[in-house]
């Protein structure tokens, strides 16, 4: 059996063992893969795992012997589901893995905005304390996250633990979705309201066709004065043009991303250096227990496949 893994360097830094597939038959690692290089080194394959890169039908339509694509993520929206459905080739996606890690970036990035560590840590480091004529000095502007409201949109299960640790902080929830659900303390509403009212806007809902540039000069326009904007979902939910605008107008007080359009970050982002936009490099995911845990679903998965019991194949 042939196994290719396209971009191992998305997954680990060598702190993860993959002695599982070495025990399936020959095993293929590039560290990344570039599009004009995916046909080339997948078409001789049976199992082909990837992260983050694009399989689509012309990189997938000579791999003649691939019955099985596994993902180190959750999304999909990299893979051809059209083309695999066609050739019965099943995709298996690992669901739920980051589902704590994700939301606890949430409100480090909350918490940032709010409570400001890094610039008073910065203060601290110039020596400002050292001049201080007060025991305490707090010149730039803090906030007490209790009575505040937050406005999830996706409750999934990401969204779900973020809705429980702001309850835990005292916040009002609101949450809208595109099926019903219901949560304890949570108040389920339509988007405009929820954009409306909320202090804080945290996205947790796929990428797809309705929710790309779902937070644009429309929807932006909506939201509070002065409100704050959290994307640890997907790049492209956010008109990023439309997000500069609203931040360098003061529409907006601050955002927090983890998630941009172009990743790695282009030199031309829009959101590059705004001063009041905080963005970290997609690492909501990226905790050593939460890789584990990632590589235990994939394993897993292909286990059940080999043995003619798939799961979580969102090519069915």
């Amino acid at each position: 059996m042939k196994i290719t893994v396209t971009d191992i360097d998305t997954v680990t830094r060598g702190d993860l063992s993959f002695d599982f597939l070495e025990r399936l038959g020959e095993v293929a690692y590039y560290g990344v893969t570039a599009e004009d290089q995916v046909a080339e080194r997948i078409k001789d394959s049976d199992i082909v795992l990837c992260n983050k890169t694009v399989l689509n039908r012309s990189s997938l339509e000579n791999a003649e012997k691939l019955k099985y694509i596994g993902l180190f993520a959750t999304g999909y929206n990299n893979i051809d589901i059209e083309y695999c459905r066609e050739k019965g080739i099943a995709v298996c996606n690992a669901p739920s893995y980051s589902t704590d890690s994700v939301a606890q970036l949430t409100f480090a990035l909350i918490l940032e905005l709010t409570n400001r560590v890094c610039d008073y840590r910065a203060l601290t480091d110039r020596g400002d304390w050292i001049k201080s004529r007060t025991f305490s000095m707090f010149p730039i502007p803090l906030m007490e996250l209790r009575g505040k409201t937050i406005g999830i949109i996706g409750f999934g299960s990401i969204g779900a633990k973020t809705a429980e640790i702001a309850l835990a902080f005292g916040m009002r929830v609101l949450a809208y979705n595109r099926s019903p659900k219901s949560a304890r303390g949570v108040e389920f509403t339509e988007l405009d309201r929820l954009l409306s009212e909320s202090d804080f806007v945290s996205l947790h809902c796929p990428l797809n066709r309705q929710s790309k540039n779902l937070i644009n000069e429309n929807t932006l326009s909506k939201m509070k004065n002065g409100a704050y904007l959290i994307n640890t979902a997907r790049g492209p939910i956010v008109d990023e043009n439309a997000l500069a605008a609203a931040l360098r107008s003061g529409k907006l007080a601050g955002a927090g991303l983890d998630v941009l359009c172009s990743e790695p970050m282009s030199r031309d982002c829009p959101l590059y250096n705004i001063p009041n936009c905080i963005i970290t490099p997609h690492i909501a995911w990226a905790g050593l227990e939460t890789r584990e845990r990632l590589l235990k679903i994939v394993f897993d998965n292909i286990s059940c496949f080999l043995s003619g019991n798939t799961v979580n194949n969102v090519a069915r």
